[in-house]
């Protein structure tokens, strides 16, 4: 028989970490500027914190350039920043933001076929160097295809500004990545579902160089902001090696996707993937109590009602997480846990 597989991966051409490295962005958006002009998706807030100076600098270097402001990562949003960005002309789009940014961005990228410089703000998730955008259709949070960024410009001088929350937020959904590959192994072995030991490997380092050195993340310390981005980064590599965001992306994420859903605005992402993760590992079998001690070690909440979740949304959001995405299947199964069965599993794990 014809042996007829392949495989398509996409990489960044150029990443930039550290203090001050925001001063490099006209000299990659020349390198990577095919035609047209460009356009910067960013937020109300970020457009201060670094989206106005990425536009000077821009247009210091005579570089055409348009701001737009975006609002979270749904459909109507995407499709605003989609017709804008058309309109204008653009060649290139840069996401300048924490994730909802940066997921428009990505998407609005995909959809133009344009190159995507990708400028985090703060480090609170693993999406800012990921080919996959969560994009909210119907009401509930969609992980789709986007593009990969060609650029990665992360600086610690910026990202460190935010509250430390976000960084927290942003080691715990790197250390999650220790539950989801358990739910990728457990699809392969009951699925035969497509399992990558290369790309797995690099997201389980991802995690593990977190929890090893998780006594490093300190509130207002750049160099915690290095730590954690640069295995945010290393994620990103693992999910863009196996084409889909499984290695970073299991039961514990349609946990908090769902989250979202029922309880919007009352933690983010990370820290409902650090719920989602513990319970996870419950279900597995694992040492939870040990990863929730490393989540409060980094400054994580592990109960619900911290976040002013009810007891009650969370158990819909572990009985209901699997509808999702019905085709990811994980340790939370094919049906409904019962509601006793949730309820039990939370109060043991101590998250209600």
């Amino acid at each position: 028989m014809e042996f007829d597989k392949f495989k398509f991966m996409q990489f960044p051409r150029d990443i930039y970490v550290g203090h001050g490295v925001l001063q490099r962005i006209s000299e990659v958006t020349e390198k990577n500027l095919r035609n047209g002009r460009v356009c910067i998706v960013t937020g109300e807030n970020t457009i201060k914190v670094a989206g106005k100076e990425i536009s000077d600098m821009l247009s210091d270097s005579s570089i055409d350039n348009q701001i737009i402001i975006a609002g979270g990562a749904d459909e109507t949003n995407l499709t605003k920043v989609t017709e804008l960005a058309k309109d204008y002309g653009a060649g290139m789009i840069i996401g300048v933001g924490g994730g909802s940014k940066i997921d428009l961005a990505k998407k609005t990228a995909y959809y133009l076929g344009v190159p995507l410089i990708s400028v985090p703000t703060t480090p609170s998730h693993d999406g800012i160097a990921s080919p996959r955008a969560s994009i909210k259709r119907n009401g509930w949070s969609v992980s789709e295809e986007g593009v990969m960024p060609v650029s990665i410009i992360a600086d610690t001088s910026v990202m460190i500004k935010v509250p430390f929350r976000y960084l927290s937020a942003g080691a715990a959904d790197v250390i999650s990545n220790e539950t989801a590959i358990m739910d990728w192994k457990l699809a392969n072995r009951i699925k035969g579902e497509d399992y990558s030991s290369s790309a797995a490997a690099i997201a389980e380092y991802a995690a593990k160089e977190l929890i090893e050195k998780s006594h490093l993340i300190m509130p207002g310390v750049e160099e915690s902001v290095w730590l954690v981005t640069k295995q945010i980064l290393a994620s990103g590599t693992s999910m863009a090696i196996a084409a889909s965001s499984r290695p970073a992306s299991g039961g514990e994420h349609l946990i908090a996707h769902a989250l979202d859903m029922m309880a919007p605005g009352k933690a983010i992402h990370g820290e409902q993937v650090a719920l989602g993760s513990i319970i996870t590992m419950f279900l597995h079998g694992g040492d939870w109590k040990g990863l929730a001690e490393i989540y409060r070690n980094i400054g994580i909440k592990t109960r619900a009602s911290d976040y002013g979740i009810s007891d009650t949304v969370m158990v819909q959001a572990v009985r209901t997480a699997h509808r999702i995405r019905p085709e990811r299947f994980t340790i939370l199964g094919d049906m409904d846990l019962s509601y006793s069965a949730a309820e039990n599993a939370l109060k043991i794990t101590n998250i209600i």
